[in-house]
């Protein structure tokens, strides 16, 4: 099999999008594609930050006979002035140009993050409904681009960026200028409090979760009201969020139980990944915030798989420890009466050292493939 690179170009964004000024200039996206001779279906493999370019689904795919597009966002290996909005944009550049090339059915395929982002962007290519995002700035998509697909794979698929900060973000935190600020009655690390956690702690835990998010989301929209008062319509500014890594679930496997091996996220060691300089929703821009990790992020990816109508294809990674039973039910729900389900029974969220299991994966989505 022969990997094409693929240069897709795509609309500009905004102002401080890249620090590349050639990218700016002209912004561009890219892509490793597999043909497959007289294949009709074509897969796309995307991220919104990832490098999905050398994904592992990608090669056993086009050998079971679909062509197959590892794409990536303008956002590649950097989140911190990335816009849902504009990612969903750059998946339709990549819908359109396998559409170009004559593929009469296109699947999606949602891997962790990519799950989120696909739903967000068949729903829209169903019934486009955005004129700006979260932050008010204008996005001009048109509906020719966000061409329809035809079927969602999802697996491994966390359920959208709004819900991980929701609740992976340490609500022990107390002063957000200060990342070793701790409140010890709702920190998770601390062994008077578990593990293993009681449901009446729990239930604080997961309310001060939500506070904290809310209250950050507050802060930024009156800290991006004074600054573009000041500096324009399209100013912003670079943030920290402290401590993003703090779900009781990564130290207590009863909780929302799986085959998980306890103690670890998909990175290391929570108590380590939640202090980490470079973690989850780390660094961020006012605008990029409000677009990907607040209450108002429009990147819910069960309540826009709900919104569609194609056929979806749910597969569970039974030992993964970063998405839970929980949320492949919700996956389920919003899909239900669309949904197939299949459980990759010992998976790990990666599928890290599973030859098998990717075996077993691509044998599933390719079978579900056949019926789009």
């Amino acid at each position: 099999m022969h990997t094409e690179l693929v240069s897709i170009d795509v609309s500009s964004g905004v102002a401080g999008e890249s620090q590349s000024g050639l990218a700016m200039l002209r912004p561009r996206i890219w892509g490793a594609f597999i043909d497959v001779p007289g294949a009709r279906t074509a897969g796309i493999v995307i991220h919104p930050t990832s490098n999905f370019m050398g994904h592992y689904l990608l090669a056993p795919l086009a050998q079971r006979g679909i062509a197959m597009l590892g794409l990536n966002t303008r956002y590649l290996g950097s989140d911190v002035a990335l816009l849902l909005e504009r990612a969903i944009q750059d998946l339709g550049a990549g819908v359109q140009w396998l559409r170009q090339r004559g593929f009469e059915r296109i699947l999606l395929v949602g891997n962790s993050g990519g799950g989120a982002l696909v739903s967000f962007y068949q729903a829209q290519a169903e019934k486009l409904t955005i004129v700006d995002t979260p932050a008010g700035d204008l996005v001009a998509l048109r509906p020719t681009d966000l061409p329809s697909a035809d079927g969602i794979a999802l697996t491994a698929a966390h359920l959208g960026r709004m819900h991980l900060m929701n609740v992976w973000l340490d609500p022990a935190v107390v002063d957000e200028s200060d990342a070793l600020s701790a409140d010890p009655a709702l920190d998770m690390f601390d062994s008077r409090n578990g593990p293993p956690y009681s449901p009446e702690f729990m239930i604080r835990y997961r309310d001060a979760q939500l506070a904290r998010n809310r209250r950050i989301e507050t802060w930024a929209r009156a800290k991006l009201r004074q600054i573009r008062l000041k500096h324009g319509s399209q100013a912003d500014m670079a943030f920290i969020i402290h401590r993003t890594l703090a779900d009781p679930r990564c130290l207590d496997p009863a909780l929302d139980p799986n085959d998980r091996a306890s103690g670890t996220t998909v990175w290391g060691p929570p108590l380590q990944q939640n202090y980490a300089a470079n973690s989850m929703g780390r660094y961020t821009s006012l605008t990029s915030y409000l677009s990907q990790w607040s209450p108002s992020s429009r990147g819910d990816g069960p309540a826009n798989l709900s919104r569609t109508s194609v056929p979806v294809l749910l597969i569970e990674h039974t030992a993964d420890s970063s998405v839970f039973p929980s949320d492949n039910a919700r996956w389920a729900e919003a899909g239900k009466g669309r949904v197939r389900r299949h459980r990759l029974e010992g998976g790990n969220h990666y599928l890290a050292g599973q030859p098998n299991l990717v075996i077993e994966a691509a044998d599933r989505i390719a079978a579900f493939a056949t019926t789009l």
